[in-house]
């Protein structure tokens, strides 16, 4: 998520770093404006592995529909086609209770700036 960690990684051995969530907030990414703001909000604490939008494991924030779907099948494409007018309907309604908010344990740290600066900065430590 930082150039901190980053450095880390690579101090420890790694020969690479993935780092999707840092670039969630950047204005490029394709996220919608209420996945954006729910990486910064205080009232999202944490992240959750999850079927309950796709069928398939995946990590986000923890939301409402994440709790009530604890036990959802593993059922991909179908979990997937099933949801997806109603995650639509959430991100229209920027309901993120509703939205698959895709993210890392490190969400919080996401920054708001251009992909270009952040590459850039990560990039120094290299």
């Amino acid at each position: 998520m930082t150039e901190e960690d980053v450095a880390a990684a690579l101090t420890s051995g790694a020969t690479a770093v993935q780092l999707g969530t840092a670039f969630l907030r950047c204005p490029e990414s394709g996220a919608q404006p209420a996945h954006k703001a729910a990486l910064a909000d205080p009232s999202f604490t944490g992240t959750s592995l999850t079927r309950a939008f796709t069928g398939r494991p995946a990590r986000g924030l923890t939301n409402r529909f994440m709790t009530e779907h604890p036990d959802a099948p593993a059922a991909y494409p179908e979990v997937h086609h099933m949801t997806k007018p109603l995650r639509a309907a959430a991100a229209r309604a920027g309901d993120t209770g509703g939205m698959a908010l895709w993210a890392g344990t490190g969400f919080r740290r996401a920054r708001e700036l251009p992909a270009a600066d952040l590459v850039a900065a990560l990039r120094e430590v290299v």
